[in-house]
């Protein structure tokens, strides 16, 4: 409008109203100069008519009707009243809907009364009483519809359907129509080419070649495992000398890395009882395990440390792992294990008299 771009049209009350990107300068006669953006113009038009043609085609071939449409700005959608889909019955109707646009049979429309409609087998009911505007594409689809549309089912290019999915018990179709088939084509030739350069197989050995780089990869990370496993088991052992219980506080160690020393240490000795905490930042891991020869309440101990650390955390009588957040220190941690030790320790001695 007047070379300002058009962010919204709404009809509020019966009036069409623009919302522009700022407000208009100056007005000559009150009279407003619009362009229409006629690249988005006709890709509306190509999407338009490519869902008419291919809601015709799902509903004729296999009787699946439409529920509802949506055009977004890359891809269109259309709900189907069914569960599931075969690529055979995909690939007979993305065949059937070239074909109808091939065929580059007209596309009409025409202004007709609530009384006349019962003249057409329409796709859907219209949703107003009066004034309906019927878009007819002869012998393939009759539909009350307000949208724009090309002059004929050529115009239209190609359809592409890309796939579906699940979408509370109905069938999501994902297509594109028109120029947005060359733009994905495009867009997939693109990265074909990239993955030949980087696998140095050609298209048709893509799959191939990407499928020997996932089985090395998946390889390589159980090598990986296995030394990191074997590293912790030796960190491990080098713990056995110290006096049960050991207590030790890392640094920045993933919980999955504590639990392995851990349970390496207490195989190795059923009487030890090990207490290990990770600080990573102002969080704090903590992992407590025993073998089965221990009398060490360790759930007793991680409990009166929860409410220390705002924390939470659950396990079994032999092992139990929690994670909260902390400002102590490591002496100041190493401390608190020992008091609470002392604690249990001093409890049972009173039990014993």
């Amino acid at each position: 409008m007047n070379g300002i771009p058009v962010l919204d049209v709404q009809s509020v009350n019966g009036e069409i109203r623009h919302f522009l990107d700022r407000p208009v300068d100056e007005l000559e006669g009150n009279q407003i100069e619009g362009v229409i953006n006629w690249e988005r113009r006709f890709d509306h038009m190509q999407q338009h008519a490519g869902q008419h043609i291919l809601s015709a085609v799902l509903e004729d071939i296999f009787g699946y009707k439409t529920i509802s449409f949506h055009l977004g700005k890359d891809l269109l959608t259309i709900d189907l009243n069914v569960e599931e889909l075969t690529d055979i019955e995909i690939n007979e109707v993305e065949k059937r809907a070239n074909q109808i646009i091939l065929n580059n049979y007209p596309i009409k429309s025409k202004w007709i009364k609530m009384s006349e409609t019962k003249q057409y087998q329409l796709r859907k009911e219209p949703s107003v009483n009066e004034d309906i505007r019927l878009v007819m594409i002869p012998s393939i689809d009759y539909n009350p519809c307000g949208g724009t549309h090309p002059l004929s089912t050529g115009e239209v290019m190609a359809i592409k359907i890309l796939g579906w999915e699940r979408h509370k018990k109905m069938v999501r179709l994902l297509f594109v129509c028109g120029y947005r088939v060359l733009k994905q084509m495009n867009q997939k030739h693109t990265t074909l080419m990239e993955l030949t350069t980087m696998l140095s197989s050609p298209e048709h050995q893509i799959p191939e070649a990407v499928k020997r780089v996932l089985d090395n990869q998946k390889e390589l990370e159980q090598k990986v495992k296995q030394l990191e496993n074997e590293l912790l088991s030796r960190e491990a052992r080098e713990l056995q000398n110290n006096q049960s219980p050991i207590i030790k506080i890392y640094n920045n160690r993933s919980i999955n890395e504590l639990k392995i020393i851990a349970q390496v240490l207490v195989r190795e000795s059923n009487d030890a009882s090990v207490f290990f905490a990770s600080l990573n930042d102002k969080r704090i891991q903590i992992v407590a395990t025993k073998g089965k020869n221990s009398l060490m309440n360790i759930k007793a101990i991680i409990s009166q440390i929860l409410p220390l650390i705002n924390g939470k955390g659950g396990g079994s009588e032999t092992f139990v792992q929690a994670g909260g957040e902390t400002t102590l220190t490591t002496d100041e941690i190493v401390n608190l294990f020992h008091e609470l030790l002392k604690k249990q320790q001093a409890r049972e001695d009173c039990e014993d008299r």
